[in-house]
């Protein structure tokens, strides 16, 4: 039985964003701030891009790249939440789509019809997490912005919580 690598490049890169979510919180200079978002922004793209380059993909590295990416997104919102830069209702609007996520996996879970379905990766969920990404720096730069990039990203995550709904129903049909 073949094991799946751990130890690539691609896993460590998706890793390092770990270490700048611990850091975000810890850094309260702008410009600094702004240098961990663009970071987490590359290795976000060169974690995926390395490993089809370089046919490393991996279930271990296909768990590792979403999870440092709520992480950071989670400990980033959290950080601007508690500085004021977001309001309460931000805060969870920003987060719509990953407390929806972990609702639909413990239910998929916990419903014998769905226990087989597995989460994929879909082009909305990924879009929801870009936009992510791009307003926390735009909230960074300026907090004024907030409003309408807490939007952009609600909608975003709206429209892939229910992306990610007809699939899951679509595949409870299949099974």
């Amino acid at each position: 039985m073949e094991r799946d690598p751990i130890a690539t490049l691609p896993n460590a890169i998706s890793l390092s964003r770990l270490f700048l979510a611990a850091l975000f919180p810890a850094v309260h200079e702008h410009d600094a701030r702004l240098l961990i978002l663009a970071a987490v922004g590359l290795t976000d793209f060169l974690d995926g891009w390395l490993a089809r380059r370089w046919h490393q993909f991996s279930r271990v590295g296909a768990l590792i790249d979403p999870f440092a990416d709520r992480i950071f997104v989670l400990v980033a919102i959290c950080t601007l939440l508690l500085e004021g830069q977001v309001t309460t209702l931000q805060y969870f609007v920003f987060l719509l789509r990953d407390i929806a996520t972990a609702g639909a996996f413990a239910a998929a879970k916990a419903i014998p019809s769905l226990r087989h379905a597995t989460f994929q990766a879909r082009f909305s969920g990924k879009l929801a997490t870009v936009l992510q990404l791009v307003a926390l720096p735009a909230i960074v730069i300026d907090p004024r912005s907030a409003t309408w990039a807490v939007s952009v990203v609600g909608v975003a995550s709206f429209v892939s919580v229910v992306d990610y709904t007809v699939s899951l129903w679509r595949a409870r049909a299949r099974a």
